[in-house]
C-alpha cells in the first residue's frame, strides 16, 4: 500500500483497516496451519489482535501528547506472544466482531486526524514521530494480516 495513495493521514489508517479485513474475509477457511513469517507464528485472531494493539497504543500515545501528558508506556507482548487464543479457529462471528472493533478503531483515529490542523499534524507535541508520521506508521499495520494472506 504505497503511502502516496493516501490523501490524508486519515486515509492512510482507514485504507489499512480496509485492507486487513478484506484479507480476514477469506479467514473462515483457516485450517489452523499458522503462518511462519521472519521468525514469528502469525495466525487470523493473531492479526487482528495485533492490529487493534497497535492503533491503541498509538492513540494513546496521541491523546497523551495532545493533553501535555507523557505516553504511558505500552507492555504489550506484540507479535513475540502467540497465546492460546490466538489458536482458535476464526469464524464468521470472529470476522463480524474484527470488523465492529477495527472499524471503529478506523473512525476514532479519522476523527482525531482531520481535526488536527496541518502544523498539528507535521509539528507535533511531545517526542516522538509526528502524528502525520504516526499515522503512515500505523498504515504498516498491514503487515500482520499480510503474514496470513489471503485464504480464499
Amino acid at each position: 500500500m504505497p503511502e502516496t495513495t493516501w490523501a490524508t493521514p486519515s486515509a492512510a489508517v482507514t485504507s489499512m483497516v480496509e485492507h486487513v479485513l478484506d484479507l480476514a474475509a477469506t479467514w473462515t477457511a483457516w485450517d489452523g496451519t499458522p503462518a511462519h513469517v521472519d521468525d514469528r507464528v502469525y495466525t487470523p485472531h493473531k492479526a487482528i489482535r495485533r492490529v487493534a494493539d497497535h492503533m491503541i497504543d498509538h492513540l494513546a500515545e496521541m491523546e497523551a501528547r495532545l493533553a501535555g501528558e507523557e505516553p504511558q508506556p505500552d507492555h504489550w507482548h506484540a507479535s513475540a506472544v502467540t497465546t492460546e487464543a490466538d489458536r482458535a479457529s476464526f469464524t464468521a462471528q470472529d470476522l463480524d466482531e474484527a470488523r465492529s472493533r477495527l472499524t471503529r478503531l478506523a473512525r476514532i483515529w479519522a476523527a482525531r486526524l482531520d481535526a488536527l490542523t496541518a502544523a498539528q499534524l507535521d509539528h507535533s507535541p511531545g517526542d516522538g514521530w509526528s502524528f502525520r508520521e504516526l499515522a503512515h506508521h500505523l498504515a504498516s499495520s498491514t503487515y500482520y494480516a499480510d503474514a496470513v494472506g489471503d485464504l480464499s
